[in-house]
């Protein structure tokens, strides 16, 4: 009975944020607490289980890096890109689209989906703004772009970080097996953003001769602190690339090179703090809470019992559901706790398989379906809420809908390809 409770509390609130009937920060905090007063969540765990509760290490990685993108805004940096990204894109709305997703997408994989979003967004609100064009198309582009390229590494998309660490794979086996797709999934996504925003691609050229004239250095408002930042953030990302090597968590690198930020920008910490999102903050908390009431009800187990019992040895079929169902599920629930919750799932199923090669490769399939399925709807990965919120801060407010008409396309294409690659790659 808990469990239908749990769903049902679940799926309305979830209707009201899909529907945005109600601010979706109070959603999930009446939902949460509902949870919370019923005994569906499991107490004071929620804030100290990994896997049942709110995942401070997430949190912690977001609030790191708005600090740390607060601070480099100060410089001017951002201007000067827009200015440089518009005038080597002669203001063509798909050029710059392109433009925009390639620097996402390679930025992805080497920091986290997340970070990436959160340095390129300013810059493209900037940008089309000078422009006088809709912004929405080129952020809901970008994040797109962020999940698939995110998918290509162990440290890009924070669902690989879990299974990377429960399936004993390296940034090499995420690179080997992850990274073939993800390039060929990105080539076709950029041809098909040419379809999917064609009604977005307007081009003004008034406003283009008038961003051709301006002088994007003069954009740089102080260069001495923007070397700084810059080192600073150069030591952030080598410090995610080698957070497994020196065994401290990606939260602790954020939160690091916030501190050192703010240190060596003498700024005013309250000017910075107005940078957080913190509405954005309060609702994964909400979310995580939320999601922790269906793992500990049993919904989410009793589905991964359910397909273990369904697949029985029928490898490729295994590999099927594990993709397909995790890029369904992952779209209407954070990709994040979904992979923490069901991740023993996987690995209970993988042992059960004699062929090793087959156990990993049903691994890389849950981590396409569960990246890509990220892609899903506005909540399905963080790197979609954090640039949602960037966007109604800026004046250019993104809708739950309006994100995912497009995002359900890209992540059934995507998809697709992936499955077919797990066919062809390690079943054939």
């Amino acid at each position: 009975m808990s469990a239908v409770i749990a769903l049902v509390i679940f799926m309305v609130a979830f209707f009201f944020i899909a529907t945005e009937k109600a601010d979706k920060v109070k959603v999930v905090l009446i939902a949460a607490g509902a949870m919370a007063v019923l005994g569906l969540i499991p107490g004071a765990k929620v804030f100290f289980s990994e896997h049942e509760g709110i995942d401070w290490n997430v949190i912690f990685l977001l609030l790191g890096m708005m600090i740390i993108v607060g601070v480099i805004k100060q410089t001017g940096v951002f201007d000067y890109l827009a200015i440089w990204a518009a005038k080597r894109s002669r203001g063509r709305p798909y050029r710059l689209m392109v433009m925009l997703m390639v620097i996402t997408a390679i930025a992805s994989p080497f920091l986290d989906n997340v970070t990436t979003i959160m340095l390129v967004a300013p810059v493209t609100v900037v940008v089309c703004n000078r422009l006088h064009i809709p912004a929405q198309p080129y952020l809901i582009a970008e994040v797109l772009a962020s999940n698939i390229g995110g998918a290509a590494t162990l440290i890009g998309d924070p669902p690989n970080i879990i299974i990377g660490s429960r399936a004993g794979l390296t940034f090499n086996d995420f690179l080997v097996h992850m990274a073939p797709i993800v390039v060929l999934t990105f080539v076709v996504f950029v041809l098909f953003t040419r379809v999917l925003f064609r009604k977005s691609f307007h081009y003004n050229p008034d406003h283009v001769a008038s961003v051709m004239a301006l002088q994007e250095r003069r954009a740089i408002t102080d260069p001495r602190l923007l070397v700084r930042c810059l080192i600073v953030l150069g030591l952030v990302i080598a410090g995610f690339g080698l957070h497994a090597v020196l065994h401290v968590a990606p939260s602790i690198v954020a939160l690091v090179g916030a501190g050192l930020m703010v240190l060596v920008s003498r700024t005013d910490v309250s000017d910075v703090l107005r940078e957080v999102e913190w509405p954005t903050l309060v609702f994964f908390m909400g979310l995580f809470v939320m999601v922790a009431g269906l793992v500990h009800t049993g919904v989410i187990s009793a589905i991964g019992t359910w397909v273990i019992g369904a697949v029985g040895d029928h490898y490729f079929g295994a590999a099927t559901s594990l993709l397909f169902g995790s890029a369904a599920l992952g779209a209407f629930f954070d990709n994040i706790p979904y992979v923490a919750t069901m991740t023993p799932v996987v690995e209970e199923l993988v042992a059960q398989i004699p062929d090793p090669d087959i156990g990993q490769a049903l691994w890389w399939a849950f981590a396409l379906g569960a990246d890509y399925g990220g892609n899903g709807t506005a909540v399905a990965a963080s790197a979609n809420v954090v640039a949602i919120g960037i966007a109604a801060r800026t004046g250019h407010s993104i809708s739950f809908w309006q994100f995912t008409k497009y995002g359900i396309l890209v992540t059934i294409l995507s998809s697709v390809m992936a499955w077919i690659y797990v066919f062809l790659r390690y079943f054939v």
